[in-house]
């Protein structure tokens, strides 16, 4: 590579670097996000139609009145938190940053070495346009999505066989 496009080269990779970690990271806000929908709607709906139930059976006192009232809770959580919504989101931007690291890394690897420094300093400013506006547009992961993106990166999830020599 010539000397000219070393620090192209090294400025490319941290954003290859920081786009691996942040879908990682939102990849993992998707799973947690995607378990909480879970977690409060099953209940939500089950409540819901054991009290239904319930009330229909004739007089059962005040438990379909309870079981209702444990329903709209949960449905009233679910509904603020909107889980669902921000799966969505973080499975996008999760998408959008792969991308990211995928057009970085095929940059680094195969079309540096052979462009101008004209044109690979537009790709780099292209790379890093993108990131900024990924960034913009994300919902930072929480800290227990950190925790697992650096368990997953760490134990070699992001890594292809190919570059493991495999």
């Amino acid at each position: 590579m010539p000397e000219t496009h070393l620090s192209i080269a090294q400025e490319a990779d941290r954003i290859h670097e920081s786009a691996l970690w942040s879908s990682q990271g939102q990849f993992e806000q998707a799973k947690l996000w995607r378990a909480i929908n879970l977690t409060l709607g099953v209940p939500a709906a089950v409540l819901g139609a054991v009290a239904g139930g319930t009330a229909l059976a004739g007089d059962v006192g005040v438990w379909p009145g309870f079981l209702a009232l444990a329903a709209a809770a949960f449905s009233a959580t679910l509904t603020t938190v909107n889980a669902s919504r921000r799966m969505t989101q973080a499975q996008a931007s999760a998408n959008a940053y792969l991308q990211l690291q995928t057009q970085a890394r095929q940059f680094l690897i195969i079309d540096l070495i052979e462009m101008s420094r004209e044109d690979a300093r537009d790709t780099l400013r292209n790379l890093t346009n993108t990131r900024d506006e990924l960034n913009k547009t994300s919902d930072p992961p929480g800290r227990m999505a950190y925790r697992r993106s650096r368990r997953n990166i760490g134990s070699g999830g992001q890594t292809y066989a190919t570059d493991a020599g495999e």
